[in-house]
């Protein structure tokens, strides 16, 4: 920024001086009058897409599982090991002489180099199993990761709405702001010549200070909506844009029994359930094989000696591993196995139920806010005309000022249920599409 000081009277400023206060005060009026980009609810979207924590994690869970598949796929591969050793070793040896036994101390070397593998030959296959169930924990994994995508977007959606609605509602409060100083000053011209009681004026100054204070609470309400579009959009820093306002509204026709069952086909809470089911069945598989002889194929060579060049050596068979008591811990597992299953499907049923409340539901919100609209563009329409009447009686003197201040009030209502009825309607809609997992079906021409 800069400073200039003011010039004194009878003093002007030197040309370039001058010049480059002009061109400083033109920048600054050039940067404030540059409008804000503008976002819209697809861009946003895909900004949450790209910064929201809760993303990423869940991303680095699909990752992980995949490992863990590849975790499982090992078992099939053989096992290769490799193995050196050097030991320095003191013996203590007893020997004769002339004044009885000494005991003589004696270093010994040894030195080993060996190869190892192992080779999985036969496990009725276990390891297949543990490998499904892998995979089908992986399956569970990118559910998951749907799930948080949709409530990504179910968030920022509601987000964006709501802003725009906090904004909408607060041109309401300075729109009322200003109607109310008008009959303020109403009042008082009409006061002041007599046709109007102190009354009058000391009723409209109370309607002013309620609307400064709507006005009060409406600007907080646009901030603390930034905050939350900020925060479901995953940024750490302000937001630095505008939103694009559209009512586009899509009317879309819901059958509830439908929406039911393309939201069981779609919705990824239950796909994960029902891969957390089938990982669970397949570890079960598994541990059940316990019981079962597995065949492993071994080999081993080797080169040792206590001096190099060290002596060759190798064996190469095979090992039947059964195991015949274990203090029943295998028994333990698979019944532990089986009781989790149990809980899994209890849970699916209980998510089923409440899948079908929540469409249900959201289906019944979006005909409220459908006939919400409709109300609430005839109670504007009506206040409006009411306000209007109201207006003209106080300034022919015919009305008084409870009827225009109780007009004026309803009709900023009427504005406020309008505005909250248009973008609810868009929160119930992006609600049900978060029911279903799946955009609702517009209605046809």
């Amino acid at each position: 920024m800069i400073s200039v000081p003011p010039p004194r009277r009878g003093h002007r400023l030197p040309g370039p001086l001058l010049l480059l206060v002009v061109l400083a005060l033109a920048g600054r009026a050039g940067a404030e009058i540059e409008p804000r980009p503008r976002k819209t609810l697809a861009e946003c979207i895909e900004i949450a897409f790209e910064n929201q924590p809760t993303l990423k994690s869940a991303t680095a869970s699909v990752l992980a599982a995949d490992q863990r598949v590849w975790q499982a796929a090992s078992n099939y591969l053989p096992q290769i090991s490799a193995n050196y050793l050097a030991q320095r070793q003191q013996t203590s040896i007893s020997a004769s002489t002339q004044t009885g036994f000494a005991n003589q101390s004696r270093t010994s070397d040894f030195y080993s180099t060996s190869l190892a593998f192992s080779q999985i030959l036969f496990d009725f296959g276990q390891t297949l199993d543990q490998i499904r169930a892998a995979q089908a924990t992986r399956r569970s994994a990118d559910a998951n990761l749907t799930t948080q995508r949709e409530v990504v977007v179910f968030d920022v959606k509601q987000s964006y709405y709501n802003l725009l609605a906090a904004t909408h509602l607060l041109d309401v409060a300075d729109e009322t702001v200003r109607d109310t100083k008008k009959q303020l000053e109403q009042a008082e011209g009409r006061h002041q010549v007599g046709l109007a009681p102190r009354f009058d004026v000391t009723r409209a100054q109370v309607q002013v200070a309620n609307a400064e204070l709507n006005q009060v609470t409406a600007r907080n309400a646009v901030a603390v909506s930034r905050e939350t579009l900020r925060n479901a959009l995953g940024l750490d820093d302000p937001l630095g844009f505008d939103l694009v306002d559209t009512l586009a509204r899509t009317e879309v026709q819901v059958d509830e029994n439908d929406a039911v069952g393309r939201a069981y086909a779609n919705r990824p809470e239950l796909q994960s359930i029902v891969a957390q089911q089938e990982a669970l069945e397949e570890q079960i598989a598994s541990l059940q094989k316990n019981y079962l002889p597995f065949v492993t194929g071994n080999g081993h060579y080797e080169w040792t000696g206590p001096n190099y060049p060290l002596q060759p050596g190798w064996l190469i068979g095979a090992n039947v591993n059964l195991s015949i008591f274990n203090g029943g811990f295998t028994t333990a597992q698979i019944g532990e196995a089986k009781a989790n299953l149990d809980v899994l499907r209890y849970n699916e049923k209980s998510l089923r139920q409440s899948i079908a409340l929540q469409v249900r539901q959201s289906a019944l919100d979006l005909e409220r806010a459908r006939e919400s609209i409709r109300v609430a563009g005839k109670g504007v329409q009506q206040a409006r005309e009411s306000l209007d009447l109201a207006e003209g009686r106080y300034s022919t003197g015919v009305g008084n000022i409870i009827e225009l201040t109780d007009a004026q009030t309803s009709f900023t209502s009427a504005q406020a249920s309008f505005v909250q009825a248009q973008y609810g309607y868009q929160i119930s809609l992006a609600a049900l599409e978060r029911a279903i997992g799946a955009p609702a079906q517009a209605e046809g021409p």
